[in-house]
């Protein structure tokens, strides 16, 4: 008789018990799955050194350890200013979450490369342009000589820009425990890291032996990268991201003339810094 209401005593406080961790709300920042999120952010850009072949009809050279450098615009308005987005060096990226930790994106840097001109370079190839055509100055053959790079002889540039479109698959992981961050709903922060593959589609400003300026769209190569960053999010919607990419870009064909014989070609590694800010949210 005495077990009758020791038993309905347990009982009711193992109800009690599952009553009250119900009523605790789920965190927001507690799953990922199924969140989709949105960022936008600038970057610098380091460059290796790399040969560039040029060729055409009358002409194939290659300029070797050709150098390069960014285009940056730092801290300014034209970052979300729609008429002059394209100025500054950018980052977009829209993905969701396929599962806690995994996520699926499509990403575009828009990032810039400026060659190092005015310098004495080695050059292997022949020019044998026309003799009455601007440029045959520089006619000859040269066999790994020591040759001046003048603006006047080339201008190469992919300013508007070396724009890298990819697909990535990254991975998330919540170290807030770590630093003792106990409301996450309120901060959280991550570390993230992924690899992608995409298109360049470059708009390469160039002007060779002194033919007409080119400046146009370009489907010319392809790229892979690999990534690291720091995710924190506050407030369960909003993320600020910092992120160190690396990776390497083919470009076979790169348009330099009207003439769609004449093209460029070159290879390089990369290494990018970006901040960026976003939402995640639920649809």
């Amino acid at each position: 008789m005495i077990l009758k209401p020791v038993t309905s005593i347990a009982i009711l406080l193992f109800s009690l018990n599952l009553i009250a961790q119900d009523s605790i709300p789920k965190r927001y920042t507690s799953s990922n799955k199924g969140k989709f999120f949105i960022s936008w952010g600038g970057n610098r850009e380091s460059f290796s050194r790399s040969d560039i072949h040029f060729k055409g009809d009358d002409y194939n050279f290659t300029i070797k350890d050709a150098s390069a450098h960014d285009k940056p615009k730092g801290w300014h308005l034209d970052y979300i200013n729609p008429t002059k987005i394209t100025i500054p060096q950018t980052n977009f990226k829209i993905g969701y979450f396929i599962s806690d930790n995994y996520t699926i994106s499509l990403g575009a840097d828009h990032m810039k490369y400026v060659m190092h001109r005015n310098l004495n370079k080695t050059i292997d190839g022949s020019i044998n342009l026309p003799s009455d055509e601007l440029g045959s100055q520089y006619n000859g053959v040269y066999n790994n000589e020591e040759f001046f790079v003048s603006e006047d002889f080339l201008l190469f540039e992919h300013t508007n820009g070396l724009n890298y479109i990819y697909v990535e698959i990254a991975r998330y992981d919540d170290i807030s425990s770590i630093f003792n961050i106990q409301n996450t709903d309120k901060f959280q922060l991550n570390i993230t890291e992924g690899f992608s593959s995409g298109v360049l589609y470059p708009k390469t400003n160039t002007t060779l032996l002194q033919k007409e300026r080119y400046d146009e769209f370009h489907l010319a190569g392809y790229g892979v990268s690999l990534n690291a960053g720091l995710n924190l999010t506050f407030f369960k919607h909003f993320f600020m991201q910092l992120d160190f990419k690396g990776g390497y870009i083919n470009m076979p064909d790169i348009r330099t003339t009207s003439n769609t014989d004449e093209s460029a070609s070159q290879h390089f590694f990369y290494l990018q810094r970006v901040i960026s800010l976003g939402g995640v949210f639920i649809i």
